[in-house]
């Protein structure tokens, strides 16, 4: 099973990236959908967050309250890893179950694990041969990610200061794509990438 990393900051452009993937065929795993899954209303984890901060933080129809959670754990280190010790094992099962199920049913050359956190996280880039960073000017990053999620410019920039810096993501990552243009300059990047990682999975096995 031949898994590449995805992985870029908040606004980079990494789940456009996902869908490019996506649409050439390759399998993609997103650990943000499986989060959204996982805290729907009626599940475990979401029952567990609900016990661990409160009853306050759902919506009357049961669901999660996104933004009043996100506000709240933002700058907030302690609580943030109260969240993650929730999610983040169920994440990775549910992850690598999906991943499994994937070789299993359609024999893929390769697939894609989209990760935001994938270089504060050591049990993702233990199950991946490459990462992958998408990258872009941080003004840029902040620009689309306010467009993106009506986000303020201080939420994003904590946002940003919560992940790995990009100097960090640059020095680790296997690959990088540049993503400052077009959707459709992405889409060609991400299209020649795609043939090499074909052609390494090829010579691989």
């Amino acid at each position: 099973m031949y898994i590449i990393g995805l992985t870029g900051g908040i606004g980079s452009g990494k789940s456009e990236a996902a869908k490019q993937f996506a649409r050439l065929g390759v399998p993609v795993v997103d650990t943000d959908v499986i989060a959204h899954a996982l805290t729907a209303a009626g599940t475990p984890e979401l029952e567990a967050i609900a016990q661990a901060f409160g009853a306050g933080f759902l919506n009357a129809d049961g669901s999660l309250n996104r933004p009043r959670l996100r506000a709240h754990i933002l700058g907030n280190t302690s609580e943030r890893m109260k969240l993650e010790a929730i999610l983040h094992p169920a994440i990775y099962r549910q992850a690598v179950s999906q991943l499994e199920q994937n070789q299993e049913t359609l024999h893929p050359d390769y697939q894609i694990l989209a990760v935001p956190l994938m270089f504060e996280n050591d049990r993702y880039q233990s199950i991946v041969n490459k990462t992958l960073v998408i990258d872009c000017d941080e003004s840029l990053q902040i620009k689309r990610a306010m467009a993106r999620s009506q986000l303020s410019v201080d939420e994003v920039k904590a946002m940003m200061q919560a992940q790995t810096t990009r100097n960090v993501r640059l020095q680790r990552a296997d690959e990088i794509i540049e993503n400052n243009g077009t959707l459709d300059d992405l889409a060609e990047k991400i299209n020649k990438l795609h043939k090499k990682i074909i052609k390494t999975c090829i010579v691989s096995k």
